[in-house]
């Protein structure tokens, strides 16, 4: 789950992460009272999105009275913001913060991720501040400094203090830096975050190290200890499917290709997602159906696959182990039955009952086609997405 900046600034500012003063607005008129509320006149006012980039696309934009706040208001309320990472339709910027202007002398860059072959997390700083991290840690990866860092033992202070030492910082900076390093760590863990990026962290004239930029990802795993992080979520910044798929508990993800996957366990659906890359396909989608294909999740996993105008054909690919492939098979049928499908769908069951779930698809009045394997549901999946069959 993520949330915008002005939420993450605001979750900073609990645990002692120096930000500057800001507010958020939904209106012009409310950005402009915002504005009046800090403290001197240079003002910034960003668009609010869940995407990078923002200031490239011009969504960061300087203010020196209320006039401007204003006008940056009219024009970026509304707009669609386009940048890198929100692809060519860009997004709709529904909020803006407006916040004080900060006398920058250098930009830096921290992040907090967790790093799965090392099974720790790996907090990462460089001098490189303002810059896509990507291009980075392709171009110069010998700027981005990393510490590792046991989940048992946390942040030490030692490491933070290397940290600070790798930015080249010195005095006063340094002492700054290592209680937002501190900080940021309490905001990792107590929060059950999957990642923290400030882009830029920036130094101040008067040596004080300050967040300028706050990216939080939360574990969705870890969310039912957080009622309040729960609270936060934005469903408009999110793909309307997959909001749409959590209302049912199940686990979507829309991708680019033409075959519909649904599927029950996560490791199933990657697998089914390979094979049909394999055979000269491209999946549509993740979805992991859980343990529960029944018909009223297999239903609505047909609706989500089918609100996505790219499908051409689904592969149904179940393995009957928790739940019974004959409860699954009058499950599909059931589903079927009372929703309108026009593409090709081929399904694969395996596992306890499987005879008796082939018998039950075969006497059905529905049209779809029943695989001998994985292999051949994937052949005829990916043969129907390109016209090959009906």
């Amino acid at each position: 789950m993520k949330v915008h900046e002005y939420q993450g600034k605001e979750i900073f500012r609990q645990f002692g992460v120096v930000v500057p003063e800001g507010y958020p607005a939904f209106s012009i008129d409310e950005a402009v009272a915002n504005y009046r509320k800090l403290p001197g006149d240079l003002a910034v006012v960003k668009a609010q999105i869940h995407a990078g980039g923002r200031g490239k696309g011009g969504g960061v934009k300087l203010a020196h009275n209320e006039k401007e706040v204003r006008d940056l208001a009219r024009n970026m309320l509304g707009m669609q913001l386009v940048t890198h990472q929100t692809g060519p339709a860009g997004k709709q910027v529904q909020r803006l913060l407006v916040e004080a202007g900060v006398r920058i002398a250098r930009e830096l860059y921290a992040g907090i991720v967790l790093d799965r072959s090392t099974g720790e997390f790996v907090f990462m700083v460089s001098t490189e501040g303002g810059i896509e991290i990507e291009k980075v840690s392709q171009k110069t990866p010998d700027k981005i400094i990393k510490e590792w860092i046991n989940p048992g033992l946390g942040l030490r202070g030692y490491q933070a203090r290397k940290l600070a030492f790798a930015l080249g910082l010195e005095g006063a900076q340094v002492k700054s830096a290592i209680k937002i390093f501190q900080s940021l760590w309490q905001v990792f863990y107590n929060k059950d975050c999957s990642l923290i990026e400030i882009n830029p962290l920036v130094v101040t004239e008067d040596d004080q190290v300050i967040a300028l930029d706050a990216k939080i990802n939360f574990d969705d795993n870890g969310l039912f200890r957080h009622s309040e992080i729960k609270e936060l979520r934005d469903i408009t910044e999110e793909d309307p499917a997959e909001a749409e798929a959590t209302k049912f508990s199940l686990n979507y993800i829309k991708l680019d290709g033409n075959v519909g996957c649904m599927v029950n366990g996560a490791g199933l659906a990657m697998a089914t997602m390979d094979i049909i890359k394999l055979n000269g396909g491209e999946p549509a989608n993740f979805l992991d159906v859980g343990g529960v294909a029944n018909s009223k999740t297999v239903a609505n996993g047909f609706r989500l696959i089918l609100s996505d105008p790219n499908v051409k054909s689904v592969l149904i690919n179940i393995f009957g182990g928790i739940v019974r492939c004959d409860r699954v098979a009058a499950g599909i049928i059931e589903a079927l039955s009372e929703i309108d499908v026009k593409i090709p769908v081929i399904i694969r069951l395996e596992g306890t009952n499987a005879q008796e779930a082939a018998r039950l698809l075969k006497e059905s009045s529905l049209q779809f086609k029943v695989a001998k394997s994985l292999q051949d549901g994937a052949e005829q999946a990916v043969k129907a997405a390109a016209g090959g069959a009906k």
